[in-house]
């Protein structure tokens, strides 16, 4: 016999039987497609990368931990988890980007190396600040930049620091190379001279730094990102109090002071100098005191002055519009407008996740730049979201103070990948579409700490300033230190699939900077990968699709030297006897028989803790050798005017040396 409850309870179930299979239905709906295992296994066909260890300094004993300020003991593994550093470039002068500044944390040195496999051309060293007041128990490189800072046509290495203010490793300019001969004697330490970028005594915690000219002067100007309050003793084992975290998990502006510095002089020689200006007040207390991990410089709205974008942990993340004139800086923020069913945290300028890295490139083939940002996107744990901010082409209501760009990661198959820190778009099987990259991965260890973590993210926000009140995260202690870099390919689908286990990528490492660059000249693109408390490793790229490529080095007069009144172009790498240096900040726009328009701009050294060459590279697809190239490029001279050519190329390397006086198009 059926009674009344037994009804009631035969309804309840299927009322919940109902549910879950509508619930199953749409989900199946609005899931995204993904490739298939064997669609993700053709894909890696495409790529193949050749691994190489760089190499280890013996004399140095290599450590897994900093020593920290008492109050930061608990949580040591959590403040000593960045620092690992690379930059690739071409520091002695032979025509390839084939040589490295990195840091590498275990020794806490700034290691100068060539490439491994392109020659042993210098013996591997180590950049030593002396005689500059600096204590190696309190201080500790955090990164890199290889640029031209002086501007006499040798590369210098940018050190930037937590406990100190960046220094400059200014090049050596002997007499004979005055004259115009080339460079002879191997780079060493005796190569360089250190010299204070600012006249200061504070302690900067300073953890990315890139290079980009902010007012149009024509000369590089720097921009920091600090971290660590400054004047803070983070690295001191034996100073007393209590120090300073983030005050709030999702609005945290008591960081350090992000800073503008501008370049004001600088001289050549045995003795070279260089002077930048910190210039202080123009960026909103709420830019500047944000938790910066990554910060990138590109124009935007084609007025040849690059915008800022300060990816921040623990509070939104920030793009601002450049208006400054030479030697008067002025940016202003930009946000995004929330449309119906956006989350808040989709929207530019509002979200609350943990910004580390950032890069810019046209991922949809519109022609405009688009950026992709990491944020920490664990399958476990933090469910947050990469960014790839897409540019909708609006660039008038720049002008307004709104960003035009949304948030489209998801459904292009890169929201997710794990413990985000460098985020890098380039094209590695040079097929016209860029691959994204990314480093993964915060703590190795075996204790599993999420849990804690979680519970830190659901404290109270008054607790967070204060470390004795945060979890422990020690050595041993395991934070998403077993995830896997990411490579992200473009399926047929439109969507991108991460092909990091078919390209044997998957083994755990914990990594924090990339560097690319063409390193040996062969037109695909290579990268190098820094590893924290780990051994690094450069990437050879063997490509075999064997697609074309143009690669252009872009490069302006340097102090003292005539400037060509017209735009020179040649084949192949820059020479030794031609003293130039990398046009920061140029952009070049390539028109394609087929309607697209590749855009790139050379790159100062944007993201977390990797810098790329400062060439530009342009995947062709099945292009032949003698197509010829329309190439668009736009410019600032050596005295900050603003410049416009078209040039007409053949596929491959090119040297092209940027004039000040329009001369017409040009052909090679």
């Amino acid at each position: 016999m059926i009674t009344p409850k037994t009804v009631e309870f035969l309804r309840r179930r299927a009322a919940a039987l109902v549910a879950i299979i509508l619930i199953v239905t749409f989900y199946a709906f609005t899931r995204l497609p993904a490739p298939s295992p064997s669609e993700c296994t053709e894909l890696a066909t495409h790529f193949k990368f050749t691994k190489f260890a760089l190499p280890e300094l013996p004399r140095y004993a290599l450590k897994s931990v900093r020593l920290v300020h008492p109050s930061l003991e608990r949580i040591s593994a959590w403040v000593s988890s960045t620092g690992a550093a690379i930059a690739l470039g071409d520091i002695d002068g032979d025509g390839f980007p084939n040589d490295l500044s990195w840091v590498d944390p275990r020794i806490d040195q700034v290691v100068i190396a060539p490439v491994p496999e392109t020659g042993q051309r210098f013996e591997p060293f180590v950049l030593n600040p002396a005689p500059l007041p600096y204590n190696a128990s309190t201080m500790a490189p955090m990164g890199s930049a290889i640029a031209d800072l002086n501007e006499d046509g040798l590369m210098d290495i940018l050190v930037y620091y937590w406990g100190h203010t960046p220094v400059s490793f200014l090049r050596k300019k002997l007499p004979a190379e005055a004259r115009g001969t080339s460079i002879s004697e191997p780079l060493s330490p005796a190569a360089f001279v250190p010299c204070e970028v600012i006249s200061s005594s504070q302690r900067w915690f300073t953890s990315t730094a890139t290079l980009t000219d902010l007012d149009g002067d024509g000369h590089v100007d720097i921009v920091i990102g600090n971290y660590f309050q400054d004047d803070a003793r983070i690295l001191d084992a034996h100073a007393s109090g209590i120090e300073v975290m983030h005050n709030t998990k999702s609005k945290s502006f008591n960081g350090g002071w992000n800073r503008l510095l501008l370049w004001k002089g600088a001289t050549s020689g045995s003795q070279p100098t260089v002077q930048f200006t910190d210039v202080p007040g123009v960026l909103d207390t709420e830019v500047a005191r944000g938790w910066t991990l990554a910060v990138g410089a590109a124009d935007l709205d084609d007025d040849l002055l690059p915008e800022l974008y300060f990816a921040n942990d623990f509070g939104p993340d920030r793009l601002l519009h450049n208006r400054s004139t030479p030697g008067n800086l002025r940016f202003v923020i930009l946000e995004g407008k929330r449309n119906v069913g956006t989350p808040a945290s989709f929207v530019l300028g509002f979200d609350s996740f943990k910004g580390m890295g950032v890069d810019f490139g046209d991922v949809n083939g519109d022609g405009l730049l688009d950026m992709y940002v990491s944020n920490i996107a664990s399958e476990f744990g933090l469910q947050e979201s990469h960014f790839l901010w897409l540019c909708t082409g609006e660039l008038e209501k720049m002008k307004d103070g709104h960003a035009p760009y949304l948030q489209a990661s998801e459904s292009f198959g890169l929201s997710r990948s794990g413990w985000g820190w460098e985020s890098r778009l380039s094209d590695f099987d040079n097929d016209g579409t860029l691959e994204a990259i990314q480093a993964v991965g915060f703590i190795k260890g075996e204790i599993d700490r999420w849990p804690e973590l979680q519970s830190l993210g659901t404290a109270n926000d008054q607790m967070m300033h204060d470390p004795r009140h945060w979890p422990r995260f020690r050595p041993g202690d395991d934070l998403s230190g077993h995830e896997p870099n990411a490579f992200f390919v473009r399926a047929k689908n439109g969507r991108y699939a991460n092909i990091a286990h078919e390209l044997s990528f998957d083994e755990p490492m914990v990594s924090r900077g990339i560097a690319v660059a063409d390193v040996d000249g062969d037109g695909d693109l290579d990268f190098a990968l820094a590893n924290q408390w780990e051994r690094s490793y450069f990437f050879r790229n063997e490509n075999p699709e064997k697609n074309n490529f143009l690669g252009l080095h872009l490069l302006l007069p340097v102090q003292n030297h005539h400037s060509p009144t017209t735009v020179i172009v040649r084949q192949g790498h820059p020479k030794r006897d031609e003293p130039s240096r990398p046009a920061i900040g140029t952009a070049a726009t390539v028109y394609l028989l087929d309607g697209r328009r590749p855009v790139g701009q050379v790159d100062g050294g944007n993201g977390h803790s990797g810098k790329r060459s400062q060439d530009l590279h342009f995947g062709l697809g099945r292009l032949a050798n003698d197509a010829q190239l329309r190439v668009e490029l736009r410019w600032r001279d050596s005295i900050g005017h603003p410049h416009q050519e078209t040039i007409r190329v053949r596929p491959g390397w090119h040297t092209i040396q940027l004039g000040c006086e329009h001369k017409g198009d040009q052909t090679l």
